[in-house]
């Protein structure tokens, strides 16, 4: 019941203002919606500003990560290499001395 009196009463007061009061209640309105609509479109810009910003610090951080990994790799193949060189020499040097003890 309250919800149908509260509209007719607003109906009622709306229809006993002057038409200057009405066009007045109608540009107050108008002002609004646009305020509304102006605020949501900032709204809308700050997100996408904010999302864009996030998703290049994170771009840049896999990016980081990405040249610190294949840093490591790198770093990590030479050393194997390293010591498989290593490996192979001394084990060419114990063979060449296997055999000049039985030379010998």
């Amino acid at each position: 019941m309250k919800k149908l009196i509260v509209p007719a009463i607003a109906a009622i007061a709306l229809a006993a203002c002057s038409q200057n009061a009405q066009n007045e209640t109608a540009d107050a309105a108008n002002a609004v919606g646009a305020d509304v609509s102006a605020t949501t479109s900032n709204a809308v810009n700050d997100v996408e500003a904010a999302t864009d910003r996030a998703l290049g610090s994170a771009e840049a951080t896999l990016d980081n990560a990405g040249t610190r990994i294949e840093g490591g790799a790198d770093r990590a193949g030479a050393a194997i290499d390293n010591s498989a060189d290593r490996a192979a020499q001394e084990t060419g040097e114990a063979l060449t001395d296997a055999g000049n003890a039985l030379k010998n």
